[in-house]
């Protein structure tokens, strides 16, 4: 998978951008039940809960990054990412790898809902023990 760089905006409405700093890690989340834009995907910082949007308008990204829209159909629900750069324009970011491990308990789950597993810790060890529960 290529990288995947959006712009973060929307800052100025929550915290502000002093606080952000490279490396720091941040979730995105689709709404989409927003009334303005049904490709919105908001940004979360952990005990912070929203800090802004990943940006959708030609006028808000930063250089050749991704709009929400881009994006929004290679995401699940909810995705993970890191700041990379903070600039006076805006904040770049980096959408993380998706862990094919749990993606595939996920889906596994999503078949069988009688099976339960934790997905804090998504093993091969954990992947296979569902299947076993499937298969009795």
């Amino acid at each position: 998978m290529a990288k995947t760089y959006f712009t973060l905006t929307g800052t100025k409405h929550y915290y502000g951008t002093d606080f952000l700093e490279k490396g720091m890690k941040i979730t995105l989340e689709k709404e989409p039940d927003n009334e303005y834009d049904k490709e919105a995907i908001q940004v979360k910082m952990k005990g912070m809960g929203k800090i802004g949007y990943v940006a959708n308008s030609p006028y808000t990204i930063i250089g050749d990054s991704m709009s929400a829209g881009r994006i929004y159909d290679r995401i699940d629900d909810k995705a993970k990412a890191k700041v990379v750069m903070v600039t006076s324009s805006g904040v770049l970011c980096k959408l993380s790898k998706k862990k094919k491990n749990k993606k595939l308990l996920k889906e596994l789950e999503s078949e069988h809902k009688e099976v339960t597993v934790k997905q804090d810790m998504v093993t091969e060890e954990k992947i296979l023990e569902v299947l076993r529960q499937i298969e009795e």
